[in-house]
C-alpha cells in the first residue's frame, strides 16, 4: 500500500494550484492522477528508482516524473511512503533538510 506524507501531501497540493493558475482545472486533475497512477505502480517495480544519495541523510528512493522527483521509502510495515515531491529546479538536499 502507498502512503502519502504529510510533506509530500504539501507539495501535492503546491502542484495542483500552481498547474490550475497557469494552466487549466482539467491539467491540473491530469497531472496529479497520473501522478498518483506513478505512486501505485513502485509496489510492481514498473518505475525506475534509484537510491537517494546518503548526503540526504534518508534511506529510500527516488524517481523522475515528468519535471518532478518523487522520493520515497519503505517504511516499518513494509508500506511504501511518499516522502515528498520536489521540482527538477528546486535545491533538492536543502528541501529535503526542510522535512527532517
Amino acid at each position: 500500500m502507498v502512503r502519502i506524507q504529510n510533506s509530500a501531501a504539501l507539495r501535492i497540493d503546491e502542484i495542483y494550484r500552481y498547474t490550475l493558475k497557469n494552466g487549466s482545472e482539467k491539467q491540473a486533475k491530469v497531472y496529479i492522477n497520473n501522478l498518483f497512477e506513478a505512486f501505485n505502480k513502485i509496489e510492481n517495480n514498473l518505475v525506475v528508482s534509484y537510491p537517494i544519495p546518503a548526503d540526504f541523510g534518508i534511506n529510500g528512493f527516488y524517481f523522475r516524473y515528468e519535471k518532478h522527483f518523487v522520493y520515497w521509502k519503505y517504511l516499518e510495515n513494509k508500506d511504501i511512503g511518499i516522502v515528498t515531491i520536489l521540482h527538477e529546479r528546486m535545491h533538492q538536499i536543502k528541501q529535503f533538510q526542510k522535512i527532517k
